[in-house]
């Protein structure tokens, strides 16, 4: 898993790619990134498969608000962390959401 980030200079904007490598995603069929961005919204955000077996999506966040929190859905059931990711938080319900930071 790994977060890659390219800021824009004509715009408050970081253009943050999200991927998770084969080994993370191992026989995962369908991955959802949720997160403060999309509203926590589970269907909003599917992230690409690619041929090599892994997944990944862009989304440009606004720098204004400096962080954000997330998680990935796989197959619509289990959430895992990116274990590359900025930092982590405690959700209060089942552990930590990653945070990325921009």
């Amino acid at each position: 898993m790994s977060l890659k980030k390219q800021y824009l200079k004509t715009r408050p904007i970081c253009k943050v790619t999200f991927r998770i490598g084969k080994p993370a995603a191992q026989a995962v069929n369908t991955v959802h990134l949720v997160g403060d961005f999309n509203a926590w919204d589970r269907q909003v955000t599917p992230m690409t498969a690619l041929k090599n077996g892994e997944f990944t999506a862009m989304l440009e966040l606004e720098t204004a608000m400096s962080e954000y929190q997330f998680r990935y859905l796989y197959d619509g059931c289990r959430w895992e962390n990116d274990w590359e990711a900025d930092g982590y938080v405690t959700n209060g319900v089942d552990g930590e959401n990653s945070i990325v930071r921009v």
